[in-house]
């Protein structure tokens, strides 16, 4: 009786010292109509109410009752539930909310930068018959909108919703996540609940809390200073400023805009210099930096493509482009990294000469078409190739854009907005796919991903969560000779975040483009991660969720004998008859590219000229291509390094 009494004290305090309004129940985003709970194991279903307010919830014909705390919060943890629904929920208090369509099966938290937010949409050229194919009401995903907060911890999301994998919804998730979930559903027949928590261009700082930042002290000062409000709204006025100054400025001397405008399909161009595409505009001569450049071409089509639809793609394009076809715009990307993409509606075209202008804003002087990629016209079942000759004229020169702060790839503020507020969910496990941020710290990745990993698991509860992530792909321009680089030495931190337990590594080295940062082939990344989980979150003992790993070295006269884990049924060359990218070097650390040769499971690695061989490197570059190591399962190794 006295307890209840001075808790009723104390909840009477706290609502006067700190305004607190009463409140009808609420839940979080997360728990919704058509959420999949964790299955065979306590789940916590938590929200707001009144201070003190009774709060019942009603599930599966049991009642769980409890009382909010003197803040308004509350939490009922259900009892473990087998695979299975659909199910009710209603929770109670001085009002009602009814729950419905939810599953019990398996839930994954899906996290780290562009690579894993990446949709199915920007991969949908590959795998169109996935998409067409993705009808699944058993797989379902939730969204955490991107926001960041450098002051305080929040408890709820602002956005998102539980939905069912379908043609259509699917084309804006997480395509790693959603391949995942197609590969464990086949597997198991258990519903699949994905939470995409990501953001491009992340750190892994940012996912971070903000007592773990004080062991990396300059990521920390960064957060600090970004949690002072005067400093970040001083900040926030003068970047808007300076960048609609540019922006501005650029648009008001720009010569395309005056007179004839020089989207006009009537335009005189012939006395324009000519353009290469695809290359850089330093590659084709140009002389010009940063600002607006036009592009023109002419093109002839035939009666059958009059008036009809098409698809126009221009591959990638450095930076911003606005695109013209016939004198009318179809489109515009504002950064270098989506593909273009652009639908032509009914009309536009006619028989004969066709005019594509393309208006490229460069703002740090690297302005570039890039190679590799599609340049076409599809249309009516034919594509016409726009690779060759253009026109090209300067429209207005300025100064470098002024730099912008990139806020999501600042340290703390994605782990207090995204991160923290959806941490009660119950969880099979964990998905990782970041790095990129860090490369030019790359030295230190395994400390920072250590970090992430452990404190993840605290907020969780959970214990030692599974923790799959994903090492960095090939990428940039392969060279010729072995090569040292930010990436390969990231990707070797990874690798040791093996050492932490219960996690993870899928291998994506052969799955890179080296001309994107965001390659496409994210239906073998997903795959991968799938075979990891089915070993190390459902305990699938004979399942080979790796490539080989490099164990041990013995250097025996003047060759190096490496021992492998992982190597299943056998280690192969992959693609070609002699292993490539092993690189050897003596004591003074100059690698030269070394024969090698597969013995059971082991590789024999030499050069003639290295006399006294000490350390061996496999695929140690940025883009280590060619590199072929694979077991017979199909499963590339890992790249790696026996120096200390």
């Amino acid at each position: 009786m006295i307890r209840r009494i001075l808790y009723h004290i104390i909840i009477a305090v706290v609502l006067l010292n700190s305004h607190v309004t009463l409140g009808q129940v609420r839940l979080p985003r997360l728990v919704s109509n058509g959420m999949i709970l964790q299955r065979e194991m306590p789940v916590n279903i938590w929200g707001w109410a009144s201070p003190g307010e009774k709060v019942e919830l009603s599930f599966n014909s049991q009642t769980f009752k409890t009382i909010t705390t003197a803040e308004g919060k509350w939490k009922i943890v259900l009892p473990e539930q087998k695979a299975g629904g659909p199910f009710s929920m209603t929770i109670t208090a001085s009002n009602q909310i009814n729950l419905k369509n939810i599953l019990f099966g398996d839930v994954w938290l899906c996290s780290g930068q562009s690579n894993m937010e990446l949709p199915m949409s920007r991969v949908a050229p590959l795998y169109r018959n996935e998409i067409e194919s993705s009808t699944n009401p058993n797989i379902r995903l939730f969204q955490v909108p991107v926001r960041w907060n450098y002051n305080n911890l929040q408890e709820d999301i602002k956005g998102g919703e539980w939905e069912e994998a379908n043609p259509r919804d699917i084309l804006k998730y997480t395509a790693v996540g959603y391949f995942f979930a197609h590969d464990l559903y086949k597997r198991y027949n258990v519903p699949i609940g994905i939470i995409q928590c990501a953001a491009g261009g992340s750190s892994a700082e940012s996912w971070i809390s903000e007592e773990s930042l004080k062991n990396f002290p300059e990521q920390y000062q960064i957060a600090r200073q970004l949690a002072d409000s005067t400093f970040m709204r001083k900040l926030l006025a003068s970047e808007k400023e300076a960048l609609g100054n540019w922006f501005e400025g650029l648009e008001k001397n720009d010569l395309g805009r005056k007179g004839i405008s020089w989207m006009d399909p009537l335009l005189d161009d012939s006395s324009w210099p000519n353009f290469q595409l695809p290359s850089s505009f330093a590659e084709a001569g140009m002389d010009f930096g940063n600002g607006a450049v036009w592009f023109r071409k002419e093109i002839d089509l035939p009666e059958s493509c009059s008036g009809k639809s098409a698809l126009l793609e221009l591959g990638r394009i450095v930076d911003g482009d606005s695109v013209f076809v016939n004198g009318t715009f179809v489109g515009n990307t504002t950064y270098q990294y989506p593909p273009r993409r652009y639908p032509v509606a009914p009309g536009i075209l006619k028989a004969g000469k066709n005019n594509i202008s393309v208006k490229v804003i460069s703002q740090s002087g690297n302005g570039a078409f890039i190679k590799d990629k599609p340049y076409q016209l599809n249309v009516n079942g034919k594509t016409f190739d726009l690779k060759g000759v253009w026109k090209y004229n300067i429209g207005s020169a300025c100064a470098p854009c002024p730099l912008s702060t990139f806020f999501p790839g600042k340290p703390l503020g994605l782990y207090n907005a995204m991160l923290y507020p959806v941490a009660n969910y119950t969880l099979k496990g964990m998905l990782w796919y970041q790095g990129e941020s860090n490369t030019e710290r790359a030295n230190e990745y395994k400390s920072v991903l250590s970090t992430l990993i452990g404190e993840w698991r605290n907020l969780w509860g959970q214990g030692d969560l599974p923790f799959l992530f994903v090492q960095l792909p090939d990428f940039s321009e392969p060279g010729n000779d072995p090569s040292n680089g930010d990436w390969a030495i990231l990707r070797d931190q990874q690798l040791k975040t093996l050492s932490v337990p219960n996690t993870a590594m899928v291998v994506s080295i052969g799955l890179g483009e080296w001309n994107d940062i965001h390659p496409l082939r994210k239906k073998e990344v997903g795959q991968r991660l799938a075979l990891a989980a089915e070993k190390l979150a459902y305990g699938d003992k004979k399942v080979v969720s790796s490539g080989p790993i490099c164990q041990s070295m013995k250097i025996d006269g003047n060759k190096i004998e490496l021992t492998f884990t992982n190597c299943g049924s056998g280690l192969i060359a992959n693609n070609g008859k002699e292993l490539k990218h092993f690189a050897i070097a003596g004591a003074d650390k100059k690698f030269v590219w070394g024969e090698a040769e597969i013995k059971g499971n082991k590789i024999i690695v030499w050069n003639d000229t290295i006399v006294n061989p000490v350390f061996v490197r496999y695929a140690w570059a940025d883009n280590p291509a060619g590199a072929n190591l694979y077991n017979k399962e199909g499963l590339p190794a890992s790249p790696f390094t026996t120096e200390k």
